[in-house]
């Protein structure tokens, strides 16, 4: 990007540049490539303002939220990239309006530090994303939970800004949570009201403890990884645990370059820091193959996949 075009985006706004910075090192994964410009605003106006300038002149816009659900191709993404790490984006604020059972939380707010408070006020609700990483934004987009329960059960109203930079908000009603997925339009989520319940906090956190404890036991979760590397495929109305599909198959310990599918959960892809993104990319083409093979159902990824090249392995 020449220095003019650069100037025209970011000329005048508050925010934090960083040129070519190495995005796939900020994600669980810890590989993968860089980004011309790593743009963190500094207030509202400014993003809004920067997401019109970049929908008028054709440029990019990823989010990079936690890092926890991504990988990054090796060649790096064109256009920019945001990352709501400021303080503007990422705090929390308990007893909203004066009701107890209501939280205002920015998208930039790391999902641990929201578990945990909410659990020592005594407030329940968002247990159920008990060691599930990353932060509220991303957690929306992709309504992340688990077999305890999702985060859309809690949400109330989300706020966010559409591409052209102008502010929507969402209700309940107009709001869907699904498998994985969420009827969010496309655009920067700012914040959202969840809608918790009050609870002894000796009792919230003994829950966020159990589960906690239950997924440490039988996820890697001090290795190199994005968190399940499929969905769980629905057959005939009943969804089938992807990791249970793969183990069957006989992958466990099945490994390209620095990539493997690890010996604890067969839905965990680790990686060395040797590994590139392509690494995983076949890795995961692999399995997805091998499935197949097996048992006739096709697994698709959860881990999200940043990558421009159309010759890239993509699963």
């Amino acid at each position: 990007m020449m220095d003019s075009a650069r100037s025209s985006l970011v000329g005048g706004l508050d925010l934090k540049i960083e040129f070519d910075a190495p995005i796939g090192a900020r994600t669980w994964f810890g590989i993968g490539g860089r980004t011309e410009m790593l743009i963190k605003p500094e207030t509202e106006d400014s993003l809004a303002t920067l997401l019109r300038r970049c929908h008028q002149s054709g440029t990019p816009v990823r989010v990079l939220g936690g890092g926890a659900n991504l990988l990054v191709d090796d060649a790096g993404v064109d256009g920019i990239v945001l990352q709501l790490d400021h303080e503007t984006f990422t705090r929390r604020r308990y007893n909203k309006d004066g009701e107890v059972d209501r939280m205002l939380a920015m998208a930039g707010a790391d999902l641990f530090k929201m578990v945990n408070e909410s659990a020592r006020q005594g407030l329940d609700g968002i247990s159920q994303l008990a060691g599930i990483p990353g932060t509220l934004g991303g957690a929306l987009r992709m309504n992340a939970g688990g077999s305890f329960g999702d985060i859309g059960q809690a949400v109330e109203s989300v706020s966010m800004l559409d591409m052209e930079g102008n502010r929507l908000e969402l209700e309940t009603e107009q709001l869907k949570f699904d498998y994985r997925k969420s009827n969010l339009p496309n655009g920067i989520i700012l914040s959202a009201i969840l809608h918790l319940q009050p609870d002894d906090p000796m009792a919230v956190r003994g829950r966020v403890r159990e589960i906690f404890a239950q997924k440490s036991a039988s996820q890697p979760m001090a290795d190199s990884s994005a968190g399940c590397a499929f969905r769980n495929p629905s057959v005939e109305g009943t969804r089938l645990p992807a990791g249970r599909l793969i183990d069957e198959a006989g992958l466990k310990g099945l490994s390209v370059g620095g990539a493997t599918v690890s010996d604890r959960h067969a839905n965990f892809i680790s990686t060395t820091p040797q590994a590139t993104a392509r690494d995983v990319m076949k890795l995961m083409k692999q399995v997805q193959q091998r499935v197949l093979e097996h048992c006739g159902t096709t697994i698709q990824p959860e881990v999200v996949i940043w990558c421009d090249d159309p010759g890239a392995p993509m699963p």
